[in-house]
């Protein structure tokens, strides 16, 4: 998180850098693609997941 957010990026207000980082968290656990899950996101792995033991 440091690199993409900090480095060459400064932010006017503590509210800016906040917002940021919650949506950076967001992406991060959510909707960046994992080649350990064979190319899905942690969201489609958790729903096939789910649909299995339904």
């Amino acid at each position: 998180m440091k690199v993409e957010l900090y480095y060459d990026h400064h932010y006017q207000t503590k509210q800016e850098l906040i917002k940021a980082m919650k949506e950076w968290i967001e992406y991060y656990n959510q909707y960046r693609i994992r080649h350990k899950l064979k190319g899905k996101t942690p969201i489609e792995d958790r729903n096939l997941v789910l649909e299995k033991v339904a």
